[in-house]
């Protein structure tokens, strides 16, 4: 970022033009954050630090990123009261929304809508899991109407030049729909209706200024459609807009980009991820638009509305071309399930080595797991063979997993057919799952922080599938085994062949079927008139958290006792010997142990209404101190599996 000059700001004048916005008091901040602790970090930038936080705004409980100033960064108050501004007069779906700030001495800070997906850079150049060629398009296309609409003069707004077009600047929500952000450096206009720049230092991101605009000093809105241009060949290549390890000459995307198509290699600067995906026709009009947007002449340059015009043609034009590879849908074993990729079953006994006991990761009902890699270096898990008796099963699972995409999700890159028998291929290969490292004493144990970082791993998975996917999705079979970990211990919920879905706008309350496995299995789902609820995932998560602290299963039986995981809990939570609780091998911190086993019971009540929803459980988990815990009441069915002593004096409520 190129160095603002810090400027003493009247913020009288900014707040008398600005819209209603709330203003939170330090200690709000404070409590939100945790005090800004640093595992709450999920950004960094010239202003500063970026936390994910949960506020209480209009009387509700809000998940938000916190933007707070760094008192040594070189952005400043006006930077801060300008981006303040700009948003409380700006509304637009692809624009980030400003919940609101906070100016308390030296404290700045500015309080946005929570992405769940972060920002494109991110995903572009830093996430293992890469985006689609269609979710790229649709992406550009976004952020191209979140500028247009900032270009555009409408009356009741003056139009802004962002000044600080960039991949990071472009953030994601739960729907992976674009929002344009980091307004600090945007300037409203020109005023003057007659005149098409505005004269002002040059300020920006090196990679994504305007050559123009840093030689003559003239902003326009040309300048934002020029940065625009590098983001669209940093979709296109997914290469960063400046790479300092190759030739200094070519350490600018824009100018490597251009010399290579010049030369006729336009296919070999496309993202090694996109390849064989994108349409010939697509891939040399995206690369037109994204060099008109670069034009040295900024007169020759398309407008937003231009560029908006140009991609939805690209999208509409490869949704055409993906149409006549394959079927939408297609049948298999009389199931109509989404049709994508099939590695073929010789790819896939290659990658295992001819599924070899070496590479085998576990087993169960539903088949084998097996860790690979492809001939292309790329590792996978292959699970199967699904036969005849699972097939449903097994295309329930992917007409689920082809919906979704999070980091805390296993990801279904195809699946094979082999005769009678499915196997099915994901984009992962575990280091070992869960249950072998808090079962198995052959295995070095997990200390109390990893235990910690796979437990709320999960529930930000859950909390996913709960409330943020596509769909709505229970999946009822969460439990050690379905947890894989990977070398980092990064915790990966999978095998959603049980699982049920609903979209947003349905109940999502299901007739039992009396599916999952015994000891995770919430109550209601042994009712013959229950009503099975995402309520139900939350029951086993809570059994699966005490598993994981304990490092007992729930049916054994703990030594030197007559009782079982959950009875043993539940006395020595009542009698305060809380460290009689924790898995022997390792040493914790006592308080946050403490407090995770508390959440753990509140998450096996016996009635569903009295389980918190897995939004209350992330945000229990990761506040230590300002959300006060209810007391929870005897776990009576996770302790007897006795219905009629649960369901005695009243039916199940939900």
């Amino acid at each position: 970022m190129l160095n603002p000059t810090v400027q003493e700001v009247d913020t009288s004048l900014i707040l008398e033009s600005m819209q209603p916005c709330s203003q939170f008091s330090y200690s709000e901040i404070q409590v939100a954050t945790q005090n800004f602790d640093e595992s709450l970090v999920i950004g960094c930038g010239g202003f500063g630090k970026v936390y994910k936080g949960t506020i209480i705004y209009k009387a509700s409980r809000l998940t938000v990123a916190v933007k707070r100033l760094d008192s040594t960064s070189n952005q400043g108050a006006s930077e801060f009261w300008a981006e303040v501004k700009m948003l409380s007069k700006l509304r637009h779906s692809h624009l980030v929304s400003l919940i609101g700030y906070c100016n308390d001495g030296q404290e700045m800070v500015l309080v946005y809508d929570y992405m769940p997906h972060g920002t494109l850079a991110d995903r572009l150049h830093k996430h293992r899991v890469p985006l689609t060629w269609v979710r790229r398009l649709k992406i550009c296309i976004g952020a191209a109407r979140g500028l247009d609409y900032l270009h555009t003069d409408m009356g009741i707004k003056p139009r802004v030049i962002h000044r600080d077009v960039k991949s990071s600047n472009i953030l994601l929500d739960n729907k992976w729909a674009a929002k344009i952000s980091d307004f600090g450096l945007s300037k409203i206009g020109p005023i003057d209706q007659r005149s098409t720049y505005v004269k002002t230092l040059v300020k920006g991101t090196f990679g994504y200024i305007d050559p123009d605009y840093f030689h003559t000093g003239k902003l326009t809105r040309k300048s934002d459609v020029y940065a625009f241009g590098v983001v669209l060949f940093e979709v296109l290549c997914g290469k960063q807009a400046v790479d300092r390890s190759i030739d200094e000459e070519h350490w600018g995307l824009a100018t490597w980009a251009q010399d290579s198509i010049k030369e006729g290699k336009l296919k070999h600067i496309v993202d090694s991820n996109l390849k064989g995906t994108i349409s010939s026709k697509c891939l040399k009009e995206f690369a037109q638009l994204a060099v008109r947007c670069l034009h040295n002449h900024p007169k020759q340059r398309p407008t937003m509305a231009e560029v908006v015009v140009g991609l939805e043609s690209i999208l509409a034009s490869q949704e055409k071309y993906n149409k006549t590879l394959l079927p939408v849908d297609i049948k298999i074993f009389g199931i109509r399930v989404p049709a994508f990729l099939f590695p073929s079953s010789r790819e896939n006994s290659v990658a295992t080595e001819n599924f070899s006991e070496a590479n085998l990761i576990s087993e169960d009902i539903f088949g084998f797991m097996h860790k690979g890699k492809l001939q292309n270096g790329h590792n996978i898990t292959i699970v199967g063979p699904y036969s005849n008796t699972k097939h449903g099963l097994c295309m329930n699972e992917v007409s689920i997993l082809v919906k979704l995409e999070h980091e805390n999700l296993v990801q279904l890159i195809g699946y094979c057919i082999d005769g009678t028998n499915v196997f099915l291929v994901y984009d992962f290969a575990p280091y070992s799952t869960l249950d072998c490292f808090i079962y198995d004493r052959d295995c070095a144990p997990l200390d109390w922080d990893s235990r910690c970082k796979i437990i709320l791993g999960v529930a930000r998975a859950l909390e996913y599938l709960h409330a943020y996917s596509p769909i709505r999705i229970i999946h009822r079979d969460v439990r050690p085994d379905n947890i894989l970990l990977d070398y980092s211990l990064e915790p990966k919920l999978s095998c959603f062949s049980l699982a049920a879905c609903y979209t947003i706008d349905e109940p999502g309350c299901f007739n039992v079927v009396n599916y999952g496995t015994t000891g995770h299995m919430a109550p209601e789902s042994f009712l013959d008139n229950g009503c099975l609820t995402t309520k139900a995932d939350v029951f086993s998560f809570g059994i699966a958290v005490l598993e994981t602290i304990s490092g007992y299963k729930i049916y054994n039986e703990i030594p030197g006792t007559n009782k079982w995981l959950v009875d043993y809990v539940w006395s020595n939570w009542i009698e305060g010997t809380y460290t009689n609780i924790l898995d022997p091998w390792i040493d914790a911190d006592s308080s946050s142990m403490r407090r995770f086993t508390h959440i753990a019971l509140l998450c096996i009540q016996d009635k569903p209404t009295m389980r918190p929803t897995m939004d209350e459980v992330l945000a229990m988990l990761l506040d230590s101190s300002s959300i006060d815990l209810p007391i929870p009441n005897e776990p009576r069915w996770a302790i007897t599996n006795d219905l009629d002593d649960v369901y005695a004096s009243e039916s199940n409520g939900v």
